[in-house]
């Protein structure tokens, strides 16, 4: 070795002659506010700050350069941090009415009012209100007298329109006023059906982000329009353009792009991850055909799976890949170069072209989906407009297929994500949003969460519950009905098909003639549900509540289970759908098992560990938890039966009074049901679908007494609450019997 390098290698051992990296400033504080760094005080760590809601950062971030100084990354001036007010953009016009206030901008929680002219009718919102964002809340307000082909689009705040013709091919254009940056389309056209080309623009403030539960709304509304349209067969509807449904056929290319770049945290990647990962879950939930690609990048793409590859079907398969991706994998290229990994899409979009033949309608009826995560804006590579153009040529995206292509672009995080871009990459269409900036990547997990919107989901398609943030409690518990007798208790059931109604017998105990009765159903055009008159009760013939009396057990519910035919079939809707009974075929698709599964992997599946995790729904509709026990735990749940002397006051053997048909609740925590709650389905969630497994029978305490049905009371020192429901596994024989022809059993 020449003796100079042997000399500098030995450097370190010594401290004298170690050289020391540089360092920046910790004197970075930003006044009333607070700062993030993604390496420390290193060269290379983004220096992030935070204000608090209502105010914003400027700079919103510095980055620590090689030779131990901070640069603002929007400005080569360094100035003092500070937290600004956040204020709304004001009107430039409004057409054919008046707006007041006039103020130059408009600071949080002001109100804008707006009024038109005599004979001319106010769409949108009359008054709307600045928001902490810096975004107004309500939609554009349009003064219009109806005259056009097309309505008048309005021009929203902030904004300048060109063009005052709404005839068929006239088109608009618009701007923004002074700093302000414009999203959506900038030109619109009037087409034949009516309606608006491209996407409603609006003015933004710079540092303006969306908050979640605007941008999951949007986001999943626009998601099922790309779900419905994985149907090629379907039938477009006149004014829409297409149902939004999510259907079983058809195929969808999702492409994941999580950016790995140096601005990005590894923490943050790690929920980029978490929330792709959620999101794969829950799409092939719905049971459609979807083949996935993932690619993280930095300065260059990393394509970690393909839709070629015959894994990018199997959920399994591609969420263990999502899982095993690795930050570290880019820490040798940290630039963000956006087109490269757009463009990997397109060649592999390429590839399987080649590999179908262009002009088969296997190639051309597939669906593509791109899902870019990033942090902000793309620094190397030049445009990644031009990715996406070639990309739109490629699939052949024109008027009359654009259903085909979705660019979802969202931006997340406090640095300054730019919203050009963003916008420029974004699809436009009618009604729908595709470009987003979250200030967090844990807004960013909250969004996907609730992306996929089932409101339209008109399928029978099982254990679907609406998850969303805003979704009302049936619609979260879509099976749950409610079971009215002339007089006595109410009872509790659960949809299992568009036509039967699963509950408990003892319900039916004292009823004489059940045509009387009536099973309310939810529906979503009233806030009360929809009454069905019964057409058949099918009662078990093993149920008999004093079967046991002369042993000394005054009331006895084995077998207590019951079906109801309902006398019409129930229209699928948002509150109305069917729970997901083991050991069916429709069960077996929202587990996702194989096809040559039996009843027993159902039960070992579901019912696994010595407790379990369930919901019950409670008088009011809310989703109640308890634990069911199995095995030794079960053993110990049902010992407080042969304590409870007041019930039982004679009893020699729990186990003639709790045989092996019930599953056992009520220890810990645990809610208890409710007299009234009876028949309502125990159910588990399991890969974002509901599972039935149980149905609530009876109990030794009941929490809500005689008073207030809503309000429950935890059991009086000295009552041991426990609570026994009629396992399903237990009672496979009599279901199949009675629903042969209407579900489709696995074999035992």
């Amino acid at each position: 070795m020449d003796p100079l390098m042997a000399f500098l290698c030995l450097l370190p051992l010594y401290p004298g002659f170690a050289a020391e990296s540089p360092s920046c400033s910790r004197n970075v504080n930003i006044s009333g506010g607070t700062f993030t760094l993604s390496h420390g005080w290193a060269p290379g760590s983004v220096l992030t700050y935070s204000c608090p809601l209502g105010r914003y950062p400027v700079p919103a971030s510095r980055l620590c350069k090689s030779n131990g100084q901070w640069q603002s990354l929007r400005s080569t001036q360094l100035t003092k941090a500070v937290c600004k007010p956040v204020r709304c953009p004001a009107p430039v016009s409004f057409e054919n009415g008046m707006f007041t206030p006039r103020l130059g901008s408009h600071p949080v929680g002001g109100n804008l009012s707006f009024q038109c002219e005599d004979g001319l009718t106010l769409r949108g919102s009359p008054v709307r209100q600045c928001r902490p964002n810096g975004m107004w809340d309500g939609e554009t307000a349009v003064c219009d007298n109806g005259a056009g082909h097309c309505p008048n689009p309005g021009i929203s705040v902030g904004a300048v329109r060109t063009g005052s013709r709404f005839g068929l091919g006239d088109k608009v254009s618009y701007r923004c006023s002074s700093n302000l940056v414009l999203t959506g389309s900038a030109e619109r056209e009037c087409q034949s059906n009516g309606a608006w080309s491209g996407t409603e623009p609006i003015c933004r403030q710079p540092y303006s982000y969306d908050f979640p539960e605007d941008v999951a709304p949007a986001l999943g509304t626009s998601f099922s329009h790309l779900l419905g349209a994985t149907n090629p067969t379907q039938k477009k509807t006149k004014g829409v353009g297409r149902k939004i449904q999510i259907q079983r056929s058809g195929h969808l290319n999702l492409y994941l792009l999580l950016d790995a770049s140096q601005s990005v945290a590894e923490d943050d990647f790690q929920i980029f991850k978490e929330s792709a990962i959620l999101m794969v879950d829950r799409i092939f939930s719905f049971e459609i055909n979807v083949s996935v690609a993932i690619i993280t990048f930095a300065s260059k793409p990393q394509v970690v799976m393909s839709v070629l590859y015959d894994d990018s079907r199997d959920v399994t398969e591609v969420i263990n890949s999502l899982n095993n991706i690795n930050y570290k994998d880019h820490e040798n290229g940290t630039g963000t170069n956006t087109y490269a990994a757009l463009n990997s899409v397109h060649i592999m979009m390429n590839n399987q072209m080649q590999r179908l033949g262009m002009k088969t309608a296997a190639w051309q009826e597939i669906r593509h989906a791109i899902i870019l995560l990033t942090d902000g804006k793309s620094n190397m590579g030049g445009s990644p407009k031009l990715a996406v153009d070639n990309i739109r040529e490629i699939l052949n995206i024109n008027q009359q297929r654009s259903d085909y292509l979705d660019i979802y672009a969202i931006g997340v995080g406090k640095l300054d994500v730019d919203w050009r871009e963003l916008n420029e990459l974004g699809s436009k269409k009618d009604g729908e949003r595709h470009a987003f900036i979250l200030q967090d990547t844990e807004a960013l997990y909250q969004v996907f969460e609730h992306m996929l919107d089932v409101s339209q989901l008109t399928d029978t398609i099982c254990g679907v519950g609406n998850m969303s943030a805003n979704a009302s409690v049936q619609e979260r518990t879509p099976w749950h009905v409610t079971i009215k007798p002339r007089s006595q208790e109410t009872c509790r059931g659960a949809l299992i098909s568009d036509q039967w109604v699963l509950t408990a017998a003892h319900c039916f105990r004292n009823a004489e003639n059940s045509s009387l009765w009536r099973v309310n159903v939810g529906d979503p055009n009233s806030q009360w549900g929809k009454d069905f008159s019964i057409e058949k009760a099918v009662i078990s013939s093993g149920f008999d509540v004093f079967a046991k009396k002369d042993q000394g057990i005054r009331e006895f519910y084995g077998d207590d289970i019951a079906l109801l035919k309902l006398a019409e079939k129930v229209k699928m809707s948002t509150h109305a759908r069917p729970i997901c009974l083991p050991c069916t075929v429709e069960a077996n698709l929202a587990l996702r098992r194989p096809p040559g599964s039996t009843c027993r992997d159902h039960e070992s599946e579901l019912l696994n560990k010595l407790s379990i995790p369930a919901h019950f729904v409670s008088l009011n509709g809310n989703k109640m938890n308890i634990n069911l026990k199995t095995g030794t735990e079960w053993a110990s749940c049902i010992k407080a039966v042969s304590q409870d002397k007041t019930t039982f006051p004679d009893l020699k053997d729990v186990r003639e009074v709790v045989t092996d048909q019930f599953l056992c609740s009520g220890m810990e925590k645990d809610d208890n049901p409710c007299r009234g709650e009876s028949g309502g389905a125990v159910f588990l969630e399991r890969r974002h679908r509901f599972f039935q497994v149980g149905l609530v029978s009876w109990g030794l305490y009941n929490p809500c007494g005689k008073s207030n049905k809503n309000s429950r009371q935890r059991a009086p020192k000295g009552k041991i609450p426990r609570d026994f429901h009629i396992n399903l596994f237990r009672l496979q024989p009599w279901l199949r019997q009675h629903l042969e022809g209407i579900l489709n059993f696995l074999p035992l």
